[in-house]
């Protein structure tokens, strides 16, 4: 099977692509290199006579046109996204233009090249959403997110999803298009970008800098480890029913000062300090604007009907993911320079 890969370069995008390669499948990986991205994700797998790049950009069009007419691939994994809420609140702007826009012209290119090609009844369009459109959960652990949740999106990041989600489904709907849907949980692992929570507690903390932690960390968050989220996507990818979404998590619920007190106690036995605890660095900062309380995925359907499940454990991935970010500074060390990265933002109120 040849998969277009939107969005490859990134951090779930890359994953996905490894996996698939690993898999047989061949792999066109579009991305347009934004600040998030990073090609060396891809390292592993650029020599592959099954992997291909376009430097493409998915709010232009013709670009996209040319990709489905050279590469002619029998799906699409539509990952590429601006995807840090804290950035959204400053810039919603790039969130409207990469996330609903640019979602609008992929889903005419390939409803054009699905056209073209008869309307093969293989081809889907896979879009990869986010818990976020949800909004937010009481503490009361029995409810969950299933996908007849009701979208209640908090954040310009998570209304741009949402919208995007929206048109996907009616794609489906008015034109036809053969398209499933995926909303996961926070992911983390290998080659997470350093803006985010995980990475940031880890290279605050090896720094000596303080490890901010927003309020007073108690937000809950449901984690799951990208390897195991790429084997979901390629599961609904191959299995999942035409027209419908999956909701994927890890079971892993944990309140946000729980989880940076774990990555210090696994630092604490990989890399000891001279003195004290890495926990000693743990700061509470200002809240961010809007910040929804609880995420909790229900992976009910994901279980029952394409008998998937998570692979790793919270504490496994942990331990994985800080030994990855140890071993592997000559990968992490350049993005620190990139706009933005190191710097709070989102408290534009």
């Amino acid at each position: 099977m040849k998969l277009l890969v939107t969005g490859g370069a990134g951090f779930i995008g890359s994953a996905v692509v490894r996996l698939a390669i690993a898999r047989g499948h061949a792999v066109v990986n579009l991305d347009a290199l934004t600040y998030a991205a990073c090609l060396d994700n891809l390292a592993s797998v650029t020599a592959s006579a099954n992997y291909s790049f376009e430097h493409a950009d998915i709010r232009d069009r013709a670009a996209l046109d040319r990709v489905f007419a050279i590469h002619a691939p029998d799906a699409v994994l539509h990952l590429a996204a601006e995807s840090h809420v804290d950035r959204s609140i400053d810039a919603p702007a790039d969130f409207i233009g990469t996330n609903i826009t640019g979602t609008f012209n992929m889903l005419e290119a390939a409803r054009a090249y699905w056209t073209r090609s008869g309307q093969a009844e293989a081809f889907r369009f896979h879009h990869i959403s986010t818990d976020e459109v949800f909004g937010s959960l009481p503490s009361d652990p029995s409810i969950k997110f299933t996908e007849d949740t009701a979208y209640d999106p908090r954040s310009p990041y998570a209304a741009s999803k949402a919208a995007s989600d929206h048109l996907v489904r009616a794609w489906h709907e008015t034109y036809g298009l053969p398209v499933v849907l995926t909303n996961c949980s926070n992911n983390y692992g290998p080659f997470h970008f350093p803006e985010k929570l995980i990475p940031v507690v880890i290279l605050n903390a090896l720094a000596g800098q303080p490890i901010p932690v927003y309020g007073n960390g108690e937000n809950i968050r449901d984690w799951l480890y990208v390897e195991d989220h790429a084997d979901a996507l390629l599961r609904v990818l191959q299995t999942g029913q035409v027209g419908r979404s999956y909701n994927i998590g890890g079971n892993n619920e944990v309140r946000n000062i729980d989880l940076v007190r774990m990555i210090c106690a696994i630092l604490d036995t990989k890399q000891p300090k001279a003195r004290g605890s890495y926990s000693d660095q743990i700061t509470m900062v200002a809240d961010r604007p809007g910040h929804d309380a609880r995420y909790a995925i229900d992976p009910t359907r994901m279980n029952s009907e394409l008998g998937w499940y998570p692979a790793v454990t919270l504490e496994q991935g942990l331990d994985r993911t800080v030994q990855w970010f140890l071993d592997n500074e000559t990968w992490w060390r350049p993005l620190l320079a990139r706009d933005g990265v190191g710097r709070r933002q989102g408290m534009r109120a």
